[in-house]
């Protein structure tokens, strides 16, 4: 068994200076630490319990069937928050038929994200018989 200790989705942008703009500037996540110099240099953002690091570059964009999940409190705070910021909203938040609120954005090389609000009635947020 691999006992994992930390875990970061490491993301090579096309424009990362682009990408940090979105990451650090539009979606307003916090800076856990930065190394390097030059426009390359890594920026690693606190994603909740794990996190997101820009570094580097890539001549074409992330693979197609990389997604970010994002956990929020409030999906339709969010919305109005990113929205007032000039981030386009591919689908404003909705509950979905397994019953939590989703809401899809991307980031600048199209890098699909999902922000989730789990309501409070919702399985994950208890254990039934507990």
């Amino acid at each position: 068994m691999v006992h994992v200790l930390s875990s970061r989705v490491l993301l090579r942008p096309t424009d990362p200076e682009r990408s940090r703009a979105f990451y650090g500037g539009a979606l307003g996540l916090a800076v856990y630490r930065e190394f390097g110099t030059g426009p390359e240099r890594g920026t690693v953002y606190f994603l909740g319990g794990g996190f997101l690091e820009v570094s580097g570059r890539s001549e074409t964009p992330p693979a197609p069937g990389l997604r970010l999940w994002l956990q929020v409190a409030d999906a339709a705070g969010a919305h109005r928050e990113l929205t007032a910021r000039g981030v386009e909203v591919l689908r404003e938040p909705r509950r979905e038929p397994w019953g939590l609120v989703e809401m899809w954005i991307s980031d600048p090389d199209g890098v699909r994200i999902v922000l989730v609000e789990v309501p409070g009635d919702h399985p994950l947020r208890h254990r039934p018989g507990i």
